[in-house]
């Protein structure tokens, strides 16, 4: 099943509106200093710009378990909307700011993550080699080796039985696709309370301490 079709029928699903394109976000400026890290993370659906609860989360439980390696956390920018073809705004923005980190700070690693449908984003991200449905910037096959590992939480195309772990050739061995128990998101369960306790279940712990085994794992980037 293609990521569009996946995307499709999540949104049918969901009962959530697939009217218009939407246009690509203004490309996102570098730092002018580089970090170890950087976790680019997608938002879930109607929290505020930024990371949200989760990408926090997950960057606060990262950073003990890293200790020594600066990390910066960039916000994907997208409407997080209940608009669910919103997520070719946020593919589009994770894709640029990835190809601009990897120009402009080589030494530095990259995380990415998402939420809910900021889950879905990282799928189009890291699963879609053209364009289409308004995501106008893929990723080159070669950044897949500028990323250490993905975690995304909630994850609606793991409800129709494709998780990201299986869903990307490229990325899929470096990912974490996690979903609490009966989170009907991305589950047949029934508990919609599940989706909103990722920071609570510990399964953003099991996350951080996968994506720190990748980050250690990797040599320094010369």
């Amino acid at each position: 099943m293609t990521v569009r079709r996946s995307l499709a029928l999540v949104a049918a699903m969901l009962g959530v509106s697939t009217a218009g394109l939407l246009t690509p976000a203004p490309v996102a400026v570098a730092a002018s200093e580089c970090p170890d890290v950087e976790v680019v993370f997608a938002r879930g659906t109607d929290e505020p710009p930024g990371i949200g609860v989760v990408g926090q989360a997950l960057v606060d439980a990262l950073r003990p378990m890293v200790k020594g390696m600066e990390i910066r956390a960039y916000g994907v920018k997208y409407p997080a909307s209940y608009d669910f073809l919103g997520v070719a705004t946020g593919a589009t923005d994770a894709s640029v700011r990835v190809q601009k980190v990897a120009k402009d700070c080589p030494k530095t690693k990259m995380v990415l993550g998402g939420y809910s449908q900021g889950a879905a984003v990282m799928d189009v991200v890291t699963t879609s080699p053209i364009a289409g449905l308004g995501f106008r910037n893929p990723l080159p096959a070669a950044m897949a080796d500028r990323v250490s590992a993905v975690a995304v939480f909630g994850n609606p195309s793991a409800r129709i039985g494709q998780p990201l772990t299986t869903l990307s050739p490229l990325y899929g061995a470096k990912t974490a696709d996690m979903c609490n128990k009966a989170d009907p998101i991305c589950s047949l369960g029934r508990d919609f309370s599940s989706h909103t306790r990722y920071e609570e279940s510990g399964l953003v712990k099991v996350a951080a301490q996968w994506v720190a085994k990748h980050l250690k794992a990797e040599p320094a980037r010369s």
